[in-house]
């Protein structure tokens, strides 16, 4: 669910560690209602700026605003308005994880009774009821993870950073927490979520941003990202026997063909032309075409292409 309003503002936000410029005048908005991935090889700037969005570190130029709020000038009903999601677990190893949960709605100022009431429902949703009152130090990094996902929602915030939520986790949890992040977001909390996994960028983020040397490279939905990348384009043809490569690649609009598991991938200078000409050479040989896809860039390739010469 997306509103149009803008939930996060960032302008000319800048951060010098020393003689390092980490960040470097990035301008960007996240909408109320949306999920907002943010990638970035090592090194470019994603802790950095997450920090900052956050009130862990101030920006030395530019300004922060959180729900409307300064992040630098008034923390405290900004950092009301998030919950925070690290990458790296940071229960309380020898409390249960109930007593976790109690802590974090003591920080977060909710009421015991909704407390309570917070804690049954999120801890049930995450599958760690039944382990609610065992030490966290038996839990593992998956369980881990999701009972500090349950900790960062129990005050209910509008906003939700997390930071490689799924990084190392089994599949079990890693469906669990994409399950939650999905409902959360229907039910319209908002979304920032730093990864280095494409597939769940793709399928999670309304819009995505590419952060390269402390800059903003890109930012724009997933479809609209991968239209960017400039490349030959190519058809993947299965005929129903094999045919002649050197009569393929000599046909109008193409400009190479190779074996590949059993289909013919095409490298086309103009798709239009090529799809022509090899549907009309297959009917001259009297041969049947079983399938014929045109796929288009995946977000890796998008990733690379914008970033390409990073360390």
């Amino acid at each position: 669910m997306i509103t149009g309003q803008i939930a996060i503002d960032v302008r000319e936000v800048t951060k010098r560690f020393d003689d390092i410029v980490a960040v470097d005048q990035i301008s960007l908005d996240v909408r109320r209602g949306e999920i907002f991935g943010f990638l970035g090889p090592n090194g470019a700037g994603k802790t950095t700026t997450v920090r900052m969005l956050t009130g862990i570190i101030r920006p030395d130029e530019g300004s922060v605003h959180v729900m409307g709020h300064d992040i630098v000038k008034n923390p405290v009903p900004a950092k009301q308005q998030m919950g925070v999601v690290p990458e790296t677990a940071n229960a309380y190893l020898d409390l249960s994880g109930r007593q976790n949960m109690l802590l974090a709605a003591d920080l977060y100022g909710v009421p015991r009774a909704r407390a309570e009431e917070r804690i049954r429902e999120t801890l049930a949703e995450l599958g760690l009821l039944g382990r609610q009152d065992h030490r966290v130090q038996g839990y593992s990094k998956g369980m881990q993870q999701r009972l500090i996902l349950g900790m960062a929602l129990l005050h209910e915030p509008p906003i939700l950073f997390l930071d490689e939520p799924t990084s190392g986790l089994d599949v079990q949890s890693t469906h669990l927490i994409i399950a939650m992040l999905q409902r959360l977001n229907e039910a319209g909390t908002t979304i920032f979520l730093t990864t280095h996994n494409m597939d769940e960028a793709n399928r999670l983020c309304h819009r995505v941003g590419i952060i390269r040397c402390g800059r903003i490279a890109a930012v724009d939905t997933p479809e609209q990202l991968k239209q960017t990348v400039e490349r030959i384009a190519v058809v993947l043809v299965r005929f129903d026997r094999r045919v002649d490569i050197r009569a393929l690649s000599a046909l109008p609009g193409v400009a190479d063909v190779a074996e590949v598991n059993g289909r013919c991938r095409i490298a086309v200078e103009d798709i239009d032309t090529a799809i022509q000409s090899i549907v009309s050479h297959a009917r001259a040989q009297g041969t049947r075409i079983l399938s014929l896809d045109t796929p288009t860039p995946s977000l890796d390739e998008v990733f690379l292409s914008i970033t390409a010469g990073d360390d």
